[in-house]
């Protein structure tokens, strides 16, 4: 059940552009609220100098379109997305923030998603540049926005089993003000609390006997009807779908009718370390629905497994080393293309210059002593600009300068093929962020995990 925010970013008052943005990027990156920064994830940028990048490119934009930076300028977008407490893993919830700023930006801005976990809700601070990779645009903050973001948020919550907030309304509060003290939908509650008392139940009573050890009363008679402990008044079960009639239910027990999980996904989630989560965690029912959260989690990484001929341990070993892999190198290749052509614009602002000044400066040059102090009073600028040319050429070893021209069509060559790119980068991503899932998932499994955690033990004591 994400909210989201979405805040742009200015300098203000009595604070340069670089004060803002290391002072946004420093507290997302805590490392307090990020696990050490291991839930630090980013796009075309290290997160370690995020600030430093977006800085020099504004200054990339100021060279290539003319165009200044002003005081009431957006210098970055801050995004904020919140999840249900006991919903999601941390993990998931930083794949979905990259997810949902690579679809709100196009990857045409950089960006990192620092997820934080120092509160009961998990919620991800993503921040990106309002200046384009190219540094030739900003970003555009249509009218509306919001609703986008929103909207875009909630796809990517359904399509991983995540439930949203249907009629969301406006709120320049916390979370918790946002999502309100009551649930949503109670009769949402409701059918997920059935479903949960159905796994492993063999007759109706056992049913019944489930749903009450979670707190759900229960009232027979001419109709079957529930109320979950938040509810104010009780559902008659036959109100809530043809799945969920009392003969609906019978079936279900009997195996008759199968009713898939709402919200199943393809592809596994992490399994939920339920003793450390329990400590977190208030509710009663807590423990129940994660037990079933893993069952199921278990039988979809099975599935997998199976689907994808992944029999042995170290197949699937291998095929994570290789996902990882494909992943880095279309990674490399697109920041390799970035950086060249950030080389580029710069080598074209020094062209420009000194195509501008070298008249200037050669006049400087042939003036004798007495009369360049003067020449260079009035025409300061200009040879600063020049030598400063010179001085980034001869850095370069350039002896000759290239065109303009040939410099424009490598850059457009570049800036094309990371178009190309980036689709595949980001199905490599998606795929090795499945493989290091199932890979974790059949860890647990299998104890494979908790017999790493003991040999590093045991390594330490030594």
């Amino acid at each position: 059940m994400a909210t989201t925010r979405l805040m742009p970013l200015h300098a203000g008052k009595g604070r340069t552009v670089a004060e803002a943005l290391g002072r946004t990027t420093d507290y997302v990156k805590n490392p307090e609220k990020t696990d050490g920064g291991e839930l630090v994830s980013a796009y075309q940028c290290n997160p370690a100098i995020v600030d430093q990048e977006f800085l020099f490119s504004k200054r990339q934009y100021a060279a290539i379109t003319g165009r200044s930076q002003k005081e009431h300028d957006v210098i970055a977008y801050h995004l904020r997305q919140s999840f249900k407490p006991g919903e999601i893993t941390p993990e998931l919830a930083n794949k979905i923030g990259y997810d949902l700023a690579m679809s709100l930006t196009k990857g045409k801005h950089a960006f990192i998603v620092c997820t934080h976990v120092d509160k009961e809700h998990i919620h991800s601070h993503i921040v990106f540049n309002s200046t384009s990779l190219d540094c030739s645009r900003k970003f555009n903050n249509f009218w509306g926005s919001s609703f986008a973001v929103r909207k875009i948020s909630d796809i990517l919550c359904l399509e991983n089993g995540l439930s949203v907030i249907e009629n969301p309304k406006p709120s320049r509060g916390s979370y918790g003000s946002w999502l309100g003290k009551k649930p949503p939908t109670v009769r949402e509650q409701l059918e997920r609390m059935i479903d949960a008392a159905l796994t492993g139940c063999k007759d109706f009573d056992s049913f019944l006997a489930a749903l009450k050890a979670a707190g759900v009363e229960v009232k027979r008679g001419k109709h079957l009807a529930f109320k979950i402990p938040s509810g104010k008044k009780f559902i008659r079960c036959s109100s809530l779908g043809e799945d969920y009639s009392e003969e609906a239910i019978v079936e279900r027990i009997s195996g008759k009718r199968i009713v898939a999980p709402k919200g199943e996904r393809t592809a596994p989630n992490l399994l939920i370390d339920i003793q450390s989560k329990m400590q977190q965690a208030r509710s009663p029912g807590y423990e129940r629905w994660a037990s079933v959260f893993n069952l199921k989690e278990m039988a979809k990484t099975l599935n997998y497994l199976q689907g994808h001929g992944l029999l042995k341990y170290a197949d699937l070993e291998s095929a994570c080393d290789t996902a990882v892999q494909k992943y880095h190198d279309f990674a490399d290749r697109t920041k390799a293309n970035s950086e060249r052509m950030k080389d580029i614009s710069e080598l074209q602002k020094h062209i420009g210059a000194y195509h501008k000044t070298r008249e200037v400066y050669a006049q400087y040059r042939k003036l004798p002593p007495k009369k360049q102090a003067e020449f260079y009073a009035e025409h300061a600028s200009a040879i600063i600009s020049c030598e400063a040319a010179k001085r980034y050429f001869d850095s370069l070893g350039l002896k000759k300068l290239p065109s303009i021209q040939s410099l424009k069509q490598e850059y457009a060559a570049l800036l094309a093929e990371n178009k190309k790119l980036y689709p595949d980068q980001k199905k490599a991503k998606a795929e090795m962020m499945e493989l290091l899932t199932v890979k974790h998932n059949t860890s647990r499994i299998l104890g494979l995990a908790e017999e790493e955690k003991k040999r590093e033990q045991r390594q330490e004591e030594r």
